[in-house]
Formats: C-alpha cells, structure tokens, sequence
C-alpha cells in the first residue's frame, strides 16, 4: 500500500536581481528604481520531481549541497507548499528537523518534555507513558530537572531526539538527526529507527551520510539541481554517486560510460603481514587492479579516502614521488599503494580508484563495493593518526630560552 505520493512537484523562489555598481553609466538611476520598483528572477529549487513510498519501506535521499533535499524535505513536512504539483499522505507524519529547536531555556528538561512533546502532536497522556523511556534514552540523568540553559548543546540536542524519537508516527522523516551525540548516542538513535523500521513504520532519510543511507534504506533517490537523477537500490545509487563526486561532476559521468581504454576493474584492502583487519597506525596496502584493451602512456592513477558524505581526507598518486607518468601495456595489471603507518583513525571510510591522462582528462572512476573499516590500533586524539617520537631536551628550556635571546635571527651573537 502506498504511503507517500509526490506527483510532479516543483518549488520556485524568487530571488532579487543584481542591482549592478553605481558607478557604471546609469548606474544610480537603476539603483533608485529598484528600490521603488524591485526586480526577480525566478529560482526553481525543484523541478517535476515524483516518486512513491510504500508502507513500511525506508527511503534515502541524498545528494550535493544546493541538490534540493532541503526544499523536498519542507514540502513533504509541510513547512511551505509546491509552487506546482501535489503531495499525497496516507497516514501521520513526524519529522527530526533541528531537534529541541522548540526548547524554553527557563523550563526544566522535564517541563521541555512536555512542552516540545506538545508541539509534536503527542497528547498529555501519551507523554506521561513514556516519559521515563525518553529520560533514559537521553541519559542526562538529574540534569532532567534543571533548566535547559544550563545544558550543554549536546545534551540539548540528545534531549529533543528522545522527544522526537518516541512518538508514534506513520511516517517518519529524518534530516541528519542521527549527527548528534557521542558515538554510543548515535548507535542508540540507529538502534531506535531500526526499532521504528522494523516495526512496519515509513521512514524518509534525507543524509549526507552515505553509510548510515546504506545502513538503515530499501531504496536511495539521488538528487541533482532540483530533479530525481537516479533512484534504485541503495548501493548502486551510493556507488554513482561516489563516482559522481571523485569525477568532479554530481552526474553524468561521461568518462565511466565512454571506452577511454583502460578501466579499473578492483580495489583491494591489505593490512599487516596480509592481515584483513585494518588498524589505525599499522601498515596498510591498497592494490588497484586494471585493464587496459591497448597501451596506454603517460597515465596516472589515484586513490581517493572519503568520508561517507563525500569530504576527501587523503589522495594517493604514482606521482607523488615522481612526476614520471605510469605506462600501461595492454591486459591486466595492478598498482599497489603502501603505507607504513595508516593515519585514518578507527571509523568507515569510502574509497575511490581514478585513472587519467596527464592532461587531466579522466579516464575511468571506480568506487571500491565496500567501505574500508579502520579498527582502533595506535591510540591518538585528534582527526588523524601522525607517527611520532619524544626525548628529554639536552639542556634545561630556561638556558635555552636566554641562549636564543642573546643571539640575532642569523644566529650571530649581539
């Protein structure tokens, strides 16, 4: 049965027109009159966009910035309505938009239960049923019964997920709600839409999280300038997507489709001594195999690190150490990129295989079909892992610091 129709549905705004400088000629006269008589263009955010969602099924939208999954996701809760078109529901819909934005800074935690509660659509007796259950899954313990001003943005935004994740809807969208917390916070709030999924409900997953779409969705629509660019099984359009981005284009990836005479045919993991367990700090190999239908020179071929949103953390080149290009002879063969200590710290990441000419035309993109998965192995705070060693310094630092202000910057004493 269907739950969610959205039929030809577009959204326009209106944008004011550049007014131009002053100082060209009639420039002033311009400016006066649009103060007076104001100009727009047109700005279509989405453009025929029309899909389905059956009862019980997880959907992911995902896409760029400036895709329109903001706008489809203000159209579906009904924050503004479709400039053209028409959006069916078949049942009650909530939303995890900017939890705990509803929140009185006076109240208590336990008061913003019930108040935000309220604005949701749950009834009085609703929230006292399971108020202790959105307690616990916040797990902010006595601060419940202190003012939310005092908390911190964490236990804000934990506190409004637990609000938001325990009512009852039919249909349930979710914008990033899952980003918030620690890292036991957010596989609480998997493990509850898990629950809600399981339970037969309609989930909408607009994410930049590429993993998590993975993760919790049956299908993936991929959003491109306003329209529906693919839509299907979640790791082929995950996949597109990837190569999408490491092509430097959201779509259309001309270079995948053309024969171009090479192509990536596979990416392999390696850890230690051929170890399959990957190891923050521990030496790591990535091998990428290739085929070529005739010589090809002078090419170059890359690895790309991503986050699952797309953020590119490392590149890997056969040029890095030499600007010589790489010639390929026609068949099958291999490159294999080493690292002594790998500073990707324990977590999922994407990679991607690029070959190209020198010219920089792209010759193929290839996305690996799993994520590499990094386990803890050298401890280390911060975004990345980097080798290091210490030792005592020779001589005490306060000769030190009084040896280096009696000498010139050219290390000449004064």
């Amino acid at each position: 049965m269907t739950e969610l129709e959205v039929t030809n549905v577009s959204k326009r705004y209106w944008l004011p027109k550049p007014i131009g400088s002053a100082v060209e000629p009639g420039g002033w006269a311009r400016r006066a009159w649009s103060r007076v008589w104001p100009s727009y263009d047109a700005f279509w955010a989405l453009r025929n966009v029309s899909f389905t969602v059956a009862r019980g099924e997880a959907v992911g939208v995902i896409g760029p910035n400036g895709a329109g999954k903001s706008t489809l996701l203000k159209l579906l809760s009904e924050i503004t309505a479709p400039t053209t078109g028409e959006i069916r529901l078949h049942g009650r819909l909530s939303a995890l938009i900017e939890v705990g934005s509803g929140f009185h800074p006076e109240l208590t935690g336990r008061e913003n239960v019930f108040l935000s509660g309220s604005i949701l659509g749950m009834r009085r007796a609703e929230i006292v049923a399971k108020l202790d259950q959105i307690i616990a899954f916040a797990g902010i313990g006595d601060f419940i019964d202190a003012p939310v001003k005092w908390y911190s943005s964490g236990m804000y935004v934990r506190l409004g997920f637990a609000i938001a994740a325990h009512l009852d809807p039919q249909i349930l969208l979710v914008d990033e709600a899952l980003a918030v917390g620690d890292e036991a916070f957010q596989r609480k709030c998997y493990e509850r839409i898990a629950a809600l999924r399981s339970a037969g409900k309609t989930i909408i997953f607009i994410s930049h999280d590429l993993l998590s779409v993975e993760r919790l969705c049956d299908r993936v629509i991929l959003m491109q300038q306003g329209r529906i660019a693919l839509d299907g099984p979640p790791s082929q359009v995950v996949a597109a997507y990837r190569r999408a981005v490491a092509a430097g284009a959201m779509f259309g990836d001309s270079a995948g489709q053309a024969d171009r005479g090479v192509s990536v045919t596979g990416i392999r993991f390696c850890g230690r001594r051929g170890d399959v367990e990957i190891r923050t700090g521990f030496p790591f190999n990535v091998r990428v195999s290739y085929l070529a239908s005739r010589p090809i020179d002078d090419v170059v071929i890359e690895v790309w690190y991503t986050t699952h949103g797309g953020a590119v953390l490392q590149c890997e080149q056969t040029t890095a150490r030499s600007s010589d290009g790489l010639d390929l002879p026609a068949g099958a063969g291999g490159v294999e990129f080493c690292c002594e200590a790998l500073g990707l710290q324990p977590g999922a990441y994407a990679v991607v295989a690029r070959i190209l000419a020198r010219n920089g035309t792209l010759l193929h993109v290839f996305a690996a079909g799993s994520a590499l998965i990094v386990e803890p192995g050298q401890a280390s705070r911060g975004q990345f892992y980097m080798p290091y060693t210490w030792r005592r310094a020779r001589r005490p630092a306060a000769i030190e610091s009084a040896r280096f202000a009696q000498e010139s910057p050219d290390g000449l004493k004064v």
